[in-house]
């Protein structure tokens, strides 16, 4: 039985091998036969496959995205279409994502502007503002 063992997988893929037993726990990438003294033997395919889930997370999609992802991918139901479906869902909530810490930058930019840097903490107008809660 020829395979790549868990190691060779983890240097082939950048990850470490506890990132490797994790994926294959949650079912991202597929449990591989055993050699007879119990160790697993990875094909090449399961380097790709952990490539695929780290470039998906890098475009901010989760563990469970990466999942359907995968199982569109490995399906003969689906059709692109679902998978620019699938996109366009997760661009609308990273804008949304966006807008929130823009928000946020705007409060946090004009409390840094009110805070003169200087004088007693009890009267540090970012602490002040963050006791109140922003109303």
């Amino acid at each position: 039985m020829e395979g790549l063992t868990i190691g060779q997988v983890a240097k082939g893929a950048n990850v470490n091998i506890e990132t490797i037993r994790y994926y294959e726990k949650m079912g991202l990438i597929p449990e591989p036969p055993r050699t007879e003294s119990g160790y697993r033997l990875f094909s090449l395919e399961a380097i790709e496959r952990i490539k695929f889930i780290k470039r998906a997370k890098e475009l901010g999609f989760t563990l469970s995205e990466i999942k359907k992802l995968l199982d569109i991918s490995d399906g003969q139901e689906f059709d692109c279409q679902d998978v620019q479906r699938f996109a366009f869902q997760k661009l609308k909530e990273i804008e949304l994502k966006i807008h929130d810490l823009e928000k946020i930058k705007a409060i946090l930019q004009d409390l840094s502007q009110k805070c003169p840097g200087q004088g007693p903490i009890s009267e540090c107008p970012i602490l002040e503002e963050l006791k109140e809660g922003g109303d």
